[in-house]
Order: C-alpha cells, then structure tokens, then sequence
C-alpha cells in the first residue's frame, strides 16, 4: 500500500523503519517542525524527520493541519495519492478532511489497550496506575479523541520496578509489528472494527512538569508509581529547605512513624522518608545542578538532616 506516515517522538520510529523495510510504500512523513532542545535550546528535528532524511523520505512540517492555515500541505499530501495515512504519535489534531482525505481512511497506533487510557499519556498513566499489564491498539481514526474503531490489541506486561523509559520501547516495537499486521488485514478486507465501549473508557492528559511533584501524603506505592513514570521527563521532584531535589529512586519499605509525610527518618546510604501509609527509601537522587546518582553518593557531599520535612 501507499502510505503517509504521521508521527513525531521516538516512539513512532519503529513503526516507520518496520514500514520502509516492507513491501509497502512510504511516500512522505509528516512531523512536527524543528523544536528547541537541551541547554543551548538548538533546533532540533524530531526521530521522524531524522529517519526520513536518513532515507531521503519527503516530509512536511506544518504547524497546523487546520483548514485555513495548511491549505498547501493539505493540496501537496492529496497529490501524493496514498491508499491510508498512518499515524503515531504525532501530536497534532487530525481535522475531517486530512481523516476522509485517502480511500481507507486514517490508522493509529496507540500506547494503550483502548478504551482504556484515551489521550496524550498512556504509557504514563499505566505506570502510574500501577498497573500489571498494558499494550498498544491499531484503531481506525475518528474526529474524537482516540474514539474510532479498534483492529487490533496486543498486551504487553509491565516488569517488576519497570521504568517509562524500557516500557515505551518495548510498546514501540510491539506497535510497528501490529501496524504491519493490521495494513496486511486492511489490505486484504479481512480487518475487524470494534467499536469502542465508552462506558469503560478513561483519559490519560498531557503531562505538565507539575505533575512530577511528590507528595509524601500518598501512598508509599503511588510516590513509587509516580518516580517510575516521571523518569526521564519532566523528572519526579521534592524541595529540601527550599531547594529542588529531583528523586530518580524509590522503594517501598515497612516502617511503623507517627509523624508528618515528608519527614527525613534515615540519611545513611539511603534517605527514608516518611509517607501517607509507612515509608520510603530514596535510593537515587539529584540535587541542584549536579548530575543523578546513588543517594549514598550524593550524602557524602552534603548533609540532609533527620526530622526536616521534605515539601
């Protein structure tokens, strides 16, 4: 088949190898223009449009796909002719004409196993959620929200301790084998439609970097949760006498203290901190412009003393 690919961040690249390494063809990319990045806030291409320059691949970057601003782009993907417009991640609201623009319509490859989890941050959501299980979905594209109907689902576990960043790689590469499961049954006719139950549906917004701020009333198992979902971006993070601490580490102890979420009841080789139902031990830990590392490391350079609250 003749595809546009629609995608933007790491997670869409799998699924665009796996189709220009097939016997489809990929006729251009769309991804979202050059952003600034790092310290030096240096424009920088997305993972899409660095694989597409690897492979010569056309793209386009339109700041909007709204009718009146993309008027252009809109004219120049219709011209291309493509049977389907894949889309990954690409973080741009489809509007009704690019979504009945080729003959079979639109497809998504989506990080979670929907209704569950409609939204920007699935993958977040599950870890948060402490979740055992999640997956990806190949759906049809529709004018809501990761409403449209569903091809297919694969579930995927959700490891012991496991961190954002190895379970979005491992639901990347399951997506781009599903993609080209679904294509192949799309292409054939033999492609289910399942509609989604809306009453099981729930919404995984956009992270903010506030999202990311512990708060040591919760649960022992919701601030481990949170550290594992928060790690790299936007980072899970605490204020010790005024200063930020970013806390890369944490796991659950039994510990029996009367006292206030947040108070500092250990700093030797680990910080244990009280919280909502028991305590936790901060086992990796950044402070303010230094680089992440072993709390134990970190307490040899700087005292963090016993009974102050974190906030």
């Amino acid at each position: 088949m003749k595809i546009i690919y629609m995608g933007t961040p790491q997670f869409a690249v799998p699924g665009l190898e796996a189709l220009i390494h097939s016997r489809h063809q990929v006729l251009a990319v769309c991804t979202q223009p050059d952003r600034p990045a790092g310290r030096g806030h240096k424009l920088t291409a997305s993972p899409i449009k660095q694989l597409a320059l690897q492979h010569d691949l056309p793209f386009f970057q339109p700041e909007t796909l709204k009718f009146a601003e993309s008027k252009e782009t809109r004219a120049q993907l219709k011209k291309l002719g493509a049977d389907i417009f894949v889309v990954a991640a690409y973080g741009l609201l489809l509007p009704k004409g690019i979504l009945e623009m080729p003959p079979l319509g639109c497809i998504n490859v989506h990080g979670s196993l929907l209704p569950k989890y409609r939204g920007a941050s699935p993958i977040h959501a599950a870890l948060l959620n402490g979740d055992s299980t999640t997956g990806i979905t190949i759906m049809h594209m529709a004018q809501g929200i990761d409403t449209g109907d569903m091809i297919l689902k694969g579930e995927i576990p959700i490891l012991t301790g496991e961190r954002f960043p190895s379970l979005h790689d491992r639901m990347a590469e399951l997506g781009a084998t599903l993609l080209l499961e679904a294509l192949n049954k799309l292409e054939n006719g033999t492609a289910p439609r399942e509609v989604q139950n809306d009453a099981d549906s729930s919404y995984a917004p956009m992270i903010a970097k506030s999202d990311a701020k512990i708060n040591w009333a919760w649960s022992s198992d919701k601030i481990c949760n949170l550290v594992r979902a928060f790690d790299p971006w936007p980072g899970p993070y605490t204020s010790y006498n005024g200063e930020t601490i970013k806390i890369w580490g944490a796991e659950k102890v039994d510990y029996i203290y009367e006292g206030t979420p947040g108070t500092i009841l250990l700093n030797d080789k680990v910080l244990l901190v009280k919280t909502g139902d028991g305590a936790v031990a901060i086992t990796e830990i950044q402070g303010l412009g230094s680089k992440r590392m072993p709390t134990a490391d970190f307490l040899r350079g700087r005292e963090m003393l016993i009974g102050v609250v974190l906030a």
